[in-house]
């Protein structure tokens, strides 16, 4: 075999002899394909043969075929077309146009003229948002020409609606744009309005109407001003009366509902047991043998007042005076109810004077008969039914003679509310619940579980049954009824081919959404935004042909310091992870800071509230404009006293200030109006616009103002919701590990729900807290944070 023979070493060329300007060009060639990963850094250098030795080209590219990324955006990447000019054009027109308190700040403008498709803001209490976004739809409409049918503005409530209906026509009027109100009715929807056209383009759901609107009805095309709150369901008497047939006809053909119905009737009915040890019983038990010596006349005085009301007899209840012992003295009942082998016990109705009297007896009536239900209650073995008052009988008669529309005519309290309602009204305030976090009734219940043994586990199996037959029994009246949170689900992101029935034009406006208090939605409403703006993207430029409203855009304005309605479905969560929620190639964040309303000191009140809840970083407002030349005064905090609290009010009034009584409950309202009598009168004969004085409960005054505000009462969570618990965590609400995260979230919502009352005050607010007793000790308060070192508190309690 033939050898290649080396060259000799007289031919090579050392290194070191190539011409300077050679060896440059090959050592800068040889770090360009070391870059490459093709060839040793000093191999040109050392000549044609040292680098053939050492010459890899080496190939890079992967051995698998690429996979694009998937794009889960809900919006192209695109961005509004405002130039320098044009801004510059607009804020000179606004300059011009609006007077100077009026004029945008900063961060407004920045609210205004973003351009991203999806922008959040953070607006707080008094931030001025409302005159902002009318300015931003001016600026779509005027100045970039885009079509009023390509936008939608959401507010919650008919009130907060109107005002800026009436402001965008205002504020148009100004740059002489004849905005018609029917048109601006259009552009300022309601989710439920949204939604209806929608269901209706649907095959053979062309005149369906809204469970919740039934005996409501509004003339067609006017849905728009059905009252918009999503959470709100307070049935009336059409509303009742489907339920009822529904119950009734379920009642007939499925034996297992008619058993559970029995039995938790037959639990809600019966006597509550007491312990023997109560402080109450043992009290009354001392008076034992004379209780049961005048018992069967108190069961005469009873019976009669029973009879002269119409309440007694009862069909379905036999008449009977059989005695039960307590104690080795024997008192009466009277009656038994057929078929559940309990006895019954008539109650002195509350509408009767508490004055009245057995002829010669020294005691009220009302006062002997509670000194016989306590001793029932806590040493009666037999099942007892205690009918408290005449309109509970009637529901119960009207059930047991198998009225159609009479309903099950008895209340169940499921654990963790914080009163017992009829039965059906448990069913639709519990589905409603369920629904608003996006679940299923029936799936939801399927994944509950409860104590052995626990009755709320035969309400939910109950409601289950029940909610299947009520959504078939609606759909087959005529015209067709369905729930506005069925309608939401049937355009939600699990049903996505529903979306592709639809026309371009009931999509369009939905294209540029810009919704009020985001803070407030629920789960349910998020996924039927999320699919229709992924529809409206899937759609593409074809959609917008023609036109100059193109792809799609989101602007979210809210206050995460400002939910208080998760106890019926809501959660801040969506606006605080608002892009997460709603993934976009770019997006705004803006804060309004600037606080138009309240004088410093009741800001940092509230803000100090608030101080230990989970929030969006960054969030401190300032007193703005005239609000900044306020004089200060802190939030002062009484023990609960409502003639002190009367007097204060009444001298704020005089002085010619707007003034606003705030309460927890209703009851509180009647408490107070004794105090306010003068001002009550004097309210009277004003017409409704020059009236200074509001009554409202904390939740409904936010988006309200006045120069001084009253709160009465503490916020405070005084329950655990067992059933509420669990599907927070099917909903994938509240933090992993948390067992109660409903409960978590709803001590948090405490502390909001103070903010937004302390928040309506403009120049002064004094709160009126109670006492914790009972079962408020140890309960979350939202008082709890008041703290008297800081001079924005004046803590004047146990003074």
């Amino acid at each position: 075999m033939a050898h290649e023979q080396p060259q000799a070493p007289a031919e090579l060329t050392p290194p070191a002899q190539l011409p300077w300007l050679r060896r440059l060009a090959a050592r800068l060639l040889g770090r360009g394909l070391s870059r490459l990963q093709a060839q040793h850094r000093d191999s040109w250098s050392l000549g044609y043969e040292a680098g053939r030795q050492v010459l890899v080209i080496r190939d890079a590219r992967p051995d698998t075929a690429a996979v694009p990324r998937q794009d889960d955006n809900l919006f192209d990447d695109w961005r509004l077309p405002l130039s320098a000019e044009l801004k510059k054009r607009f804020k000179a027109d606004v300059a011009q146009r609006l007077p100077a308190e009026a004029q945008p700040s900063a961060a407004q403008w920045k609210l205004i003229f973003s351009d991203t498709p999806s922008t959040c803001v953070v607006a707080g209490a008094g931030a001025g948002k409302s005159t902002s976004l009318v300015l931003r739809i001016l600026l779509l409409r005027h100045y970039l020409g885009y079509e009023l049918d390509a936008m939608t503005v959401v507010t919650f409530t008919r009130e907060s609606r109107k005002d800026f209906i009436k402001r965008l026509v205002q504020v148009f009027s100004l740059w002489q744009l004849d905005l018609q109100p029917a048109k601006a009715r259009e552009l300022v929807r309601t989710f439920h309005s949204r939604i209806l056209p929608l269901v209706r383009s649907l095959p053979g759901f062309g005149q369906v109407r809204a469970f919740e609107t039934l005996g409501n009805e509004m003339p067609a095309g006017r849905e728009a001003e059905a009252d918009s709150n999503p959470f709100d369901l307070r049935l009336n008497d059409a509303q009742r009366q489907q339920l009822n047939q529904c119950y009734s006809q379920l009642l007939g053909e499925s034996p297992r509902f008619a058993e559970i119905v029995a039995t938790l009737r037959r639990e809600a009915l019966q006597l509550k047991p007491l312990d023997p040890d109560h402080p109450d019983v043992q009290k009354r038990v001392q008076v034992t043998q004379l209780a049961a010596q005048r018992d069967e006349e108190l069961c005469d005085v009873i019976e009669d007042l029973w009879f002269a009301a119409g309440a007694w007899p009862i069909k379905g209840i036999e008449p009977c005076r059989e005695t039960v012992e307590i104690r080795g003295s024997r008192f009466h009942v009277h009656g038994r109810l057929e078929g559940l082998d309990a006895w019954v016990v008539l109650g002195f109705d509350p509408a009767e004077s508490a004055q009245y009297q057995r002829p010669g007896a020294k005691l009220a009536v009302r006062a002997e008969w509670a000194v016989k239900r306590t001793l029932l209650q806590a040493f009666c073995d037999k099942p007892l039914i205690w009918l408290d008052n005449y309109a509970m009988a009637r529901r119960l008669a009207a059930s047991l003679a198998g009225d159609a529309v009479a309903g099950p005519g008895f209340e169940y309290k499921v654990k963790g509310e914080l009163a017992p309602a009829p039965l059906l009204d448990a069913f639709v305030g519990a589905a409603n619940f369920i629904e608003n976090l996006g679940l299923e009734v029936n799936p939801a219940v399927a994944a509950m579980s409860f104590p052995s043994g626990d009755s709320d586990a035969l309400f939910f199996e109950a409601l289950a049954l029940y909610w299947k037959a009520l959504e078939a029994h609606l759909l087959d009246q005529s015209p067709p009824v369905m729930s506005y949170n069925r309608m939401f689900a049937l355009f939600g992101e699990n049903n996505p081919e529903n979306l592709r029935l639809l026309p371009d034009p009931l999509l369009r406006p939905l294209a540029h959404l810009m919704i009020d208090e985001f803070q407030d939605v629920s789960p349910q409403i998020v996924s039927w935004l999320r699919a229709c703006l992924a529809e409206v993207r899937r759609r593409g430029p074809a959609m917008h042909t023609g036109r100059h409203a193109q792809h799609a855009s989101l602007m979210c304005v809210g206050d995460d310091w400002q939910s208080i309605y998760g106890w019926r479905g809501s959660s801040p969560k969506y606006f605080m992870e608002f892009t997460k929620a709603f993934p976009s190639p770019a997006n705004t964040r803006v804060m309004l800071v600037d606080n138009y309303r309240c004088q410093q000191q009741v800001i940092d009140a509230a803000e100090h509230l608030v101080k230990g809840t989970p929030a969006i970083a960054g969030k401190k407002a300032r007193a703005s404009g005239p609000a900044a030349e306020l004089p200060a005064a802190p939030v002062r905090v009484f023990d609960r006293d409502e003639a002190a609290l009367g007097e204060t009010l009444i001298e704020h009034y005089q002085r010619g200030e707007s003034v606003m009584m705030l309460y927890r409950k209703g009851s509180d309202k009647a408490l107070m109006n004794e105090h306010l009598q003068s001002v009550l009168h004097a309210e009277a004969l004003l017409p409704a616009e020059q009236r200074r004085l509001r009554q409202l409960t904390y939740h409904s005054a936010k988006g309200l103002q006045a120069d001084a505000v009253f709160m009465l009462g503490d916020c405070q969570y005084l329950t655990s919701s067992p059933y509420k618990n669990q599907v927070y965590r099917q909903a994938g609400l509240g933090k992993a590990g948390d067992a109660q995260p409903f409960d978590t979230a709803q001590k948090e919502e405490v502390q909001r729900l103070a903010y937004v009352a302390v928040t309506r005050a403009v120049r002064h607010c004094y709160w009126h807290v109670e006492a914790a007793n009972g079962e408020a000790v140890g309960a979350p308060r939202a008082s709890s944070q008041v703290d008297g070192r800081q001079a924005f508190f004046e803590d004047l309690r146990g003074q």
